[in-house]
């Protein structure tokens, strides 16, 4: 049985599977990602978690290496620009490097494109040639299908979607250091920080009590909002209305066939479906709005997923130059 090795390597955790034709993980392995490190210590993670899932994958043959990364990346080249997760991380060759350790091909991508990957091969946008991915957790991000195959642009940074200004006048600061980008308004971060405010303030006793000590989470509005609580119910009428401001925007730009969308607040998408469906409608031109918005399927395997398929699928491969 032919296979794929898949790595996701965020700032917090580091991830790895194998994983088959079918998208089913045959083995899986995790670690807290040495972030500050640098990136010899991460590497040797990557490795050591390679080594782990291989003697877990029995009789399967493996294809290559895919990993999705936080960015900014570059995947045609395989290079690991600057990801401000990652500490010490400055142009660094991940794929050439891999593929020296590890004797085999191996292909870089930015996670949240992999993940679109993932939800398009095996999850919520099978079938379709043009969909848009947005994950919605600690920022926003997202990948972009357009006629069957992943939108890259220039050096692979296209749809860096959580940055659209979408809030010119806002005083919210985006971590990217400019302010009312679509992830200081609509992300998890930006719905916690609304609503610990509010708790602070006196104002959400519910959710105060819910939190306890701690920051509200999307959780505690959810868990608010079922009790039918006047804030919680408030704080997700304002998600829904930044969401699909955003949503109409990617309607507009790349007229998908389905809007997927995933993420820690993407798991709120039944309790905000009505309000965000009520903003495109008033926002997108009449053609667009019968574009659905579902949730997206494969939860945090979708990144591995999408990883693999690149092995299986050849969705990219690096130039010459990064082949050492």
């Amino acid at each position: 049985m032919h296979c794929a090795l898949a790595i996701d390597l965020g700032g917090t955790e580091l991830r790895a599977a194998i994983v088959d034709r079918n998208g089913q993980l045959i083995a899986f392995a995790a670690t807290p990602t040495d972030a500050r490190g640098g990136p010899n210590a991460v590497i040797a993670q990557i490795v050591s978690l390679v080594d782990q899932v291989r003697v877990e994958a029995g009789s399967c043959s493996i294809m290559g290496l895919g990993i999705g990364s936080a960015g900014p990346l570059d995947p045609l080249t395989g290079t690991v620009i600057a990801p401000p997760t990652l500490h010490g991380w400055r142009d660094v060759p991940l794929a050439a490097i891999l593929r020296d350790r590890l004797a085999m091909p191996v292909l870089l991508e930015n996670d949240a494109n992999t993940a679109a990957l993932g939800e398009w091969r095996f999850g919520a946008g099978r079938g379709t040639q043009s969909m848009a991915f947005v994950t919605v957790s600690t920022g926003i991000g997202g990948g972009i299908i357009a006629d069957g195959k992943l939108l890259h642009g220039r050096r692979g940074l296209a749809a860096e979607i959580g940055h659209m200004t979408i809030a010119a006048d806002s005083d919210e600061l985006c971590a990217c250091g400019a302010r009312g980008c679509w992830e200081a308004m609509a992300s998890g971060t930006a719905l916690s920080r609304d609503a610990t405010r509010l708790a602070a303030s006196g104002e959400a006793s519910l959710l105060k009590k819910l939190a306890g000590s701690g920051p509200v989470t999307g959780h505690h509005i959810a868990q608010a909002a079922h009790e039918s609580d006047k804030i919680a119910l408030s704080l997700l009428a304002d998600e829904a209305r930044w969401l699909g401001i955003g949503l109409a925007n990617l309607l507009h730009l790349y007229s998908p066939e389905r809007l997927i969308i995933g993420g820690g607040v993407g798991n709120l998408l039944e309790l905000m479906h009505e309000g965000i469906e009520r903003v495109i409608n008033e926002r997108a031109m009449s053609a667009y709005r019968d574009v659905p918005v579902i949730a997206a399927e494969l939860g945090r395997n979708a990144g591995l997923i999408g990883a693999a398929s690149m092995i299986f699928n050849g969705q990219h491969k690096p130039e010459p130059e990064a082949i050492q």
